[in-house]
């Protein structure tokens, strides 16, 4: 049975009068499948349907080519839409052909609105976006016709102005520039985006330490306090702080080590209180 409904098949392409070559009559196929359940033959008879109705779908898909999908990628997505349509037609549908290309469409156009945004945006956004561009390009086809506004984009559509914004906003995040993207358009002075993008600034962490240290350096001896100037602000080695103060190097390296602990447990202590923890 499987061979007789494949040499229909096959003699059907040689004189198809379809509109395309890759339209076959598989209608005996279908028919037959209709009447299986689960099983190996149905598995073989849907294969041999693939096979048949392959190069249709591949035909679709590269209409679509040219949109940052590879050619490849798109055929097996056609592919995928072509089986879907082959296990849930039924022949009193109609001709497989009216059910089979808005199935592996719709697989195509659901491809490149879930994986090729480069942003991702709602659906409802995204159906703003395919409106605002179809209004834009209608309306830019009129001889003479100068880049349209909002609001002649909102009359065309039938869409409010905020509802136009979030299109235009969502055609933009169809695609992403890269990071090594030449901020100039001639790219003479060689910068890229990357090279304006933000870094963290340690200067505000010094300026909090510097802060919170402050209660705790006023309530040190002077003599300390003048330790720790000569050592951390001008520089001084501990023997030559030891030298100007007439006081041994070892005691200098005690001195830094007491007056640091101190400032940091009163910076502990002042900082915990205030968001709410209780100091140790």
């Amino acid at each position: 049975m499987l061979t007789d409904i494949t040499a229909g098949t096959t003699r059907h392409r040689r004189t198809s009068r379809h509109p395309h070559d890759d339209a076959p009559d598989t209608s005996a196929a279908f028919a037959r499948m209709a009447d299986l359940g689960e099983g190996p033959e149905r598995d073989v008879l849907c294969e041999l349907l693939v096979e048949a109705w392959l190069p249709m779908a591949h035909r679709i898909a590269r209409r679509y080519r040219n949109k940052g999908e590879s050619t490849e990628d798109l055929e097996q997505v056609a592919a995928m839409g072509l089986v879907k349509a082959i296990n849930h037609y039924r022949p009193e549908r109609g001709p497989f052909e009216c059910y089979a290309v808005p199935t592996i469409t719709g697989e195509l156009r659901r491809h490149f609105r879930d994986r090729m945004w480069d942003v991702h945006v709602p659906r409802r956004v995204q159906d703003l976006r395919n409106k605002v561009r179809s209004a834009r390009r209608e309306l830019m086809e009129r001889p003479g016709s100068p880049e349209p506004g909002i609001g002649a984009i909102a009359a065309r559509a039938g869409l409010t102005q905020e509802e136009v914004l979030d299109g235009l906003k969502a055609i933009e995040s169809y695609s992403a520039l890269s990071l090594d993207a030449e901020l100039s358009p001639s790219g003479v002075d060689g910068h890229s985006l990357f090279d304006a993008l933000g870094a963290p600034d340690t200067a505000y962490d010094l300026i909090t330490d510097r802060e919170a240290a402050k209660p705790g350096l006023r309530h040190l001896p002077e003599r300390e306090r003048t330790i720790l100037y000569l050592r951390f602000f001008e520089g001084m080695t501990q023997a030559r702080i030891a030298e100007q103060f007439g006081i041994s190097q070892m005691h200098v390296s005690r001195l830094i080590h007491h007056s640091c602990e101190r400032v940091r447990e009163e910076a502990d202590q002042e900082y915990g209180a205030a968001d709410g923890v209780p100091a140790a």
